[in-house]
């Protein structure tokens, strides 16, 4: 059972695929947003091709755990991704998330949005149910 993990940026949109049982994700890919819209084609393509169970959208929280207009546009997605795919939408604190991933990342070039969504994906695996529902 797969799982799909993103790092939502109004330029570019993270992508990791991963599964619960082994609590690990893999990069998938970092998608530019057109006009600062996703790329529906493409994440449709990459739905249609991993059939995830759920999908998980990290969600930048503000330092006391508050929204700011950036987790807005991050539940905005979410809500676009569970309306258009039918699919169960799971948000996901990312605190630091881009920053850890460049310190992860020994590549330099490596698609840092893909690997912030790798993090996420695996934080989430990490909770239990009754934390998950912490972001919804």
């Amino acid at each position: 059972m797969f799982f799909l993990g993103f790092d939502y940026g109004v330029k570019r949109i993270g992508i990791a695929v991963g599964q619960r049982l082994t609590g690990t994700a893999t990069p998938l890919i970092a998608l530019k947003t057109r006009q600062r819209k996703p790329d529906w084609e493409a994440i449709s393509k990459i739905i249609q091709t991993w059939k995830p169970a759920a999908l998980v959208v990290g969600l930048p929280l503000l330092a006391d755990g508050s929204d700011s207009q950036s987790t807005s546009n991050a539940r905005n997605f979410m809500n676009q991704l569970h309306n258009r795919f039918g699919l169960p939408v799971h948000g996901m604190d990312e605190t630091l998330s881009s920053f850890a991933a460049q310190e992860f990342s020994p590549d330099p070039d490596a698609p840092i949005d893909a690997i912030a969504a790798q993090l996420i994906l695996e934080s989430w695996f990490a909770l239990t149910p009754e934390q998950t529902k912490i972001y919804q």
